[in-house]
C-alpha cells in the first residue's frame, strides 16, 4: 500500500486547483463591452452576515489522513460539517455512571 504524505496531497489540491481554474475561464462569459451607471437612492444596507470560519486545509489533510487509516483505503471526502449536540457528552455520562455500578 503506498503511503500518502501532507506533500503528495498538497500537490494534488494545487493540481486540482490550477485546473478548475482553467475549466473557469474558459466557461467564463465575456464581460459587457460597456458597464451601465446606476445611481443608488438611500437604501439602508442590511448588517453584513456573520463571518463563519471555515475548515483550515490542515483540518482538511489531518481528517483525511484518519480516515484513510481507519477504512485502510483512500477515500473521497465529499463534506465535513460540523455537528452539534450532547449525544457524546451523554454517551461520555453513561460510560462513566456505568463504570461505577457495583454488582
Amino acid at each position: 500500500m503506498a503511503t500518502i504524505t501532507v506533500i503528495d496531497l498538497e500537490a494534488q489540491i494545487a493540481a486540482l486547483t490550477r485546473r478548475l481554474a482553467e475549466l473557469e475561464a474558459k466557461s467564463a462569459p465575456a464581460p459587457p463591452a460597456t458597464v451601465p451607471q446606476v445611481a443608488l437612492a438611500t437604501v439602508p444596507q442590511a448588517a453584513p452576515p456573520p463571518v463563519v470560519e471555515g475548515i483550515t486545509e490542515e483540518e482538511v489533510l489531518a481528517i483525511s489522513a484518519a480516515v484513510a487509516a481507519f477504512l485502510g483505503v483512500r477515500a473521497h471526502i465529499r463534506q465535513i460539517r460540523l455537528v452539534s449536540g450532547n449525544a457524546w457528552a451523554q454517551q461520555g455520562r453513561v460510560s462513566i455512571q456505568a463504570s461505577h455500578m457495583l454488582g
